[in-house]
């Protein structure tokens, strides 16, 4: 599992530009990096976020969800969560199909 993290971080480092990523980092804590990036796409880069969301099949009605039934105060964590949760999945998927 912590492969599928760290690979997770990797993808997500290259998508948002983010620093170095450290080698102890959890699911958690992904999420938490990636809030407030998350939170300033929503304000100022809406269309990227929307395509990153897409990239990384998060599903149409998971977003709308998020988008119009969340609070606005706990959107951005709850998107991170989301990302950071289909790319985990997308990430084990692949790896489970692998040696087939």
């Amino acid at each position: 599992m912590k492969d599928i993290i760290l690979a997770s971080a990797a993808y997500f480092k290259k998508e948002f530009e983010l620093p170095e990523i450290r080698e102890n980092l959890n699911e958690e804590q992904l999420i938490k990096l990636l809030s407030p990036i998350i939170k300033r796409m929503l304000d100022r880069d809406f269309e990227r976020l929307l395509g990153l969301c897409y990239r990384i099949d998060l599903g149409e009605q998971k977003l709308k969800k998020i988008l119009y039934e969340s609070d606005p105060d706990s959107m951005a964590e709850e998107l991170a969560s989301a990302l950071v949760g289909r790319q985990i999945q997308k990430l084990e998927i692949r790896q489970k199909y692998k040696g087939l």
